[in-house]
């Protein structure tokens, strides 16, 4: 039976549980596309801060901080059409996809280190992969997702595929695990197979001028401020009620905690909607310091966590949180953003590697035991980073190995002895001592307990549609809500999820846009081949 739409969207009132970019995106086509009143849409987010897992902040002084960065193409057409009503961070004549289509234009992604070993480039001309292993990536590609359930990618490979110069490329970019989803790994395959021949040089990788909380999330929520959008931070809300039945399932209240710890039940009337971020991979994270290592916390204190599991015991249609939560050891891993006032650091890896920064992308360091990658973007990287101000950002796959110089665990590391174990892989310990006792060096380590927990192997059915079926005023966001064809780990798959929701549940003149289908395409695909045999 065809779902019912909205009509009557000027009186409708949306609450968006979460402040994460499918909220921030939804909100925009509430308004835009549908016709709410941005003074009836309400956004409840537990933290300080909108904006999600597309965080950075800090200062000079006290250093900066990035949990992470979400790397960006060209086919994102979800992502960029939002993007593209959005007035920038700098200029308000500037949309966000102009800025961030012309910041790419200038400073194009052409890794000359992409991979290190011994403190020297890797010769990448080929992927090391055995026939066998083209095979298998082949048989993969063309494999229906359905007979893929529950299965890890070391299921579907040869142990000698780990070892490739395309495993460790593969790896490292997108941050999967030998136990990540094969299903996962199949949509990236097929999703990504134009950029296969350009992956040695992270070529078609687009990134925005700042990080992205400025160069995206500022932006985003200037627009939907400025037209009456409520943004209430430090509310958790802790309980969703409904109304089941065999044909029909209807949010009817909210049950919300403030920072002050204030209860609130919010009734949801005949013409409310609510669209719930369900889960979150930066929940629980903590930061460290240059003399302190983070804290690994679980989901005791994690709201979203704790929302998706009781609402979940509710109905079967609500998914399976626990194959997404419960394996910590195997979902974390730890970043660290430095901040230097010093040019040494850089000036000898735009040297050393022949990138500019902001053109190399990531660098791996092939022989960490921590499997250690590092990312130099343009500079400057937030918009009160003095000229003489340089930042960077890394993080590790693998936090419970003991170092190679520092003999102990990531896990368990300061930012100092981070540092020290990037500098002895450099091979710049000499060159860097100086710069370090002169105190121009901080770095803040992250420690992230859920991060990828968006790859862990799942079903059919573990993840909730973003319409379940015989859904009246809901819809679930973000990575795990399920999207068909799109990959988990992108903004694009977020910024779908709100387009589906948005479209599905009011009235309006416009279609999800499709996934870009380069899979179908004969000469992308002939250049994919050629790449992989080489």
């Amino acid at each position: 039976m065809p779902r019912r739409k909205c009509s009557n969207p000027k009186e409708a009132k949306v609450y968006l549980v979460g402040s994460g970019i499918a909220s921030l995106a939804s909100a925009v086509y509430l308004i835009r596309d549908a016709g709410v009143s941005g003074e009836n849409i309400h956004v409840l987010e537990q933290d300080s801060v909108a904006g999600g897992a597309l965080d950075g902040g800090g200062d000079p002084e006290s250093g900066f901080v990035i949990r992470g960065g979400r790397m960006h193409e060209e086919h994102f057409v979800c992502y960029w059409d939002l993007l593209s009503h959005i007035p920038s961070y700098d200029d308000p004549a500037v949309s966000v996809k102009d800025e961030s289509f012309e910041f790419s234009s200038r400073y194009v992604s052409h890794a000359q280190a992409r991979l290190l070993r011994g403190g020297k480039r890797i010769d990448l001309f080929s992927f090391g992969l055995s026939l066998k292993d083209q095979a298998d990536l082949l048989k993969l590609s063309l494999n229906a997702e359905k007979s893929l359930d529950n299965l890890r990618i070391q299921d579907w490979f040869g142990e000698e595929f780990f070892d490739t110069n395309f495993w460790t490329l593969w790896s490292t970019m997108f941050a999967f695990q030998k136990w990540s989803s094969v299903a996962a790994m199949r949509r990236y395959m097929r999703r990504f197979i134009h950029l296969l021949d350009g992956m040695p040089r992270l070529g078609g990788v687009m990134r925005t001028k700042y990080n992205q909380y400025h160069s995206v999330v500022i932006p985003l929520q200037r627009y939907l401020q400025q037209r009456g959008v409520h943004f209430h931070l430090r509310t958790r809300v802790v309980d969703i009620d409904f109304a089941l039945s065999a044909d029909r399932k209807t949010a009817t209240a909210l049950h919300t905690v403030d920072g002050n710890g204030v209860e609130q039940a919010i009734a949801l009337g005949s013409n409310a909607y609510v669209f719930i971020t369900n889960g979150s991979i930066t929940e629980s994270s903590d930061r460290g310091s240059w003399t302190e290592p983070p804290r690994l916390k679980d989901k005791s204190i994690s709201g979203a966590w704790l929302l998706w599991e009781k609402i979940a015991q509710k109905d079967r249609a609500f998914g399976n949180p626990g194959v997404f939560s419960d394996r910590i050891d195997l979902q974390k891993w730890y970043s660290f953003t430095a901040t230097l006032q010093d040019d040494t650091f850089h000036d000898y890896m735009e040297d050393f590697s022949g990138n500019l920064c902001g053109t190399g992308g990531l660098v791996t360091l092939t022989d960490s035991n921590w499997l250690m990658s590092i990312v130099i973007a343009r500079q400057p990287h937030f918009p009160n980073q003095p000229p003489e101000v340089k930042v960077f950002w890394g993080y590790a796959l693998f936090p419970d190995k003991e170092g190679n110089y520092v003999k102990k665990r990531m896990a368990a590391c300061n930012g100092e002895e981070i540092l020290e174990e990037l500098w002895y892989h450099l091979r710049i310990q000499e060159l860097m001592k100086p710069v370090v006792a002169a105190g121009k060096v901080n770095c803040i380590p992250v420690a992230m307990p859920f991060i990828d927990s968006l790859f862990m192997p799942c079903a059919k059915g573990d993840r909730p549609d973003v319409l379940p079926a015989g859904a009246t005023n809901f819809a679930f966001l973000g990575q795990f809500a399920e999207v068909p064809d799109d990959c988990v780990f992108t903004v694009e798959y977020s910024v779908r999820c709100a387009q589906t929701a948005v479209y599905g549940l009011f009235d309006t003149d416009r279609e999800v846009l499709p996934v870009y289908d380069s899979i179908y395409k004969p000469a992308v695909l002939i250049k994919a081949l050629k790449a992989i045999a080489r």
